[in-house]
Parts: structure tokens; C-alpha cells; sequence
């Protein structure tokens, strides 16, 4: 069984989420991860070792951020989930902090 942790962007952003339909999206997208944690879109250039996953709900654009890590034991690290606008600008900001 692959262990999740969310990081601090994902879980803020996570938690003030009131649609509860959508929470329920994000939930089925990071159990469908769990299943296969390659499904998802690797990223290239300073966003390369993360995969994203899109969620469309509600005529607005989501995205999922997520690493995987092999050692100690199977991982799946959340690093940061919102909506595609400045989604990027945040995640790269939080990956240069870190």
C-alpha cells in the first residue's frame, strides 16, 4: 500500500475547500493515484521529478501537483493543488522555498 502525505499548499488548499462534489473529485483522483501513481503528466524543465493530473469541474480547470517517492518505502507526496490559474507561478515559488 503506497502511504500519502499532502504538503502544506495541497492541505491548505484542501481544507477551505467548501464544494463538497469537488472535494470529492480531488479524493477519487488521489485514489485513483494510490492505484497507479504514473497515470498522472510528468513535467519538464525547473518542474521536472513532479507529475500532474487535471481536473475539469464546473467549467473550471483544476490541477494536482505530486511526487512519488520510492525509498524508504512507496510514497505519494501531494505537493500542491487549485485551480490552473497561477497554479505554476505558486507551485514554482514553493519548490524554489523548499
Amino acid at each position: 500500500m503506497i502511504r500519502v502525505i499532502f504538503l502544506p499548499p495541497a492541505s491548505k488548499f484542501l481544507k477551505k475547500l467548501k464544494d463538497k462534489k469537488l472535494k470529492l473529485i480531488y479524493k477519487t483522483k488521489i485514489d485513483e493515484l494510490i492505484q497507479d501513481p504514473y497515470i498522472g503528466e510528468m513535467k519538464m524543465g525547473d518542474l521536472s521529478g513532479l507529475y500532474g493530473v487535471n481536473i475539469y469541474y464546473n467549467k473550471t480547470n483544476y490541477e494536482l501537483a505530486y511526487t512519488i517517492e520510492e525509498e524508504p518505502e512507496e510514497t505519494l507526496v501531494i505537493v500542491h493543488a487549485g485551480t490552473r490559474e497561477n497554479f505554476y507561478d505558486e507551485l514554482k515559488r514553493y519548490m524554489k522555498s523548499k
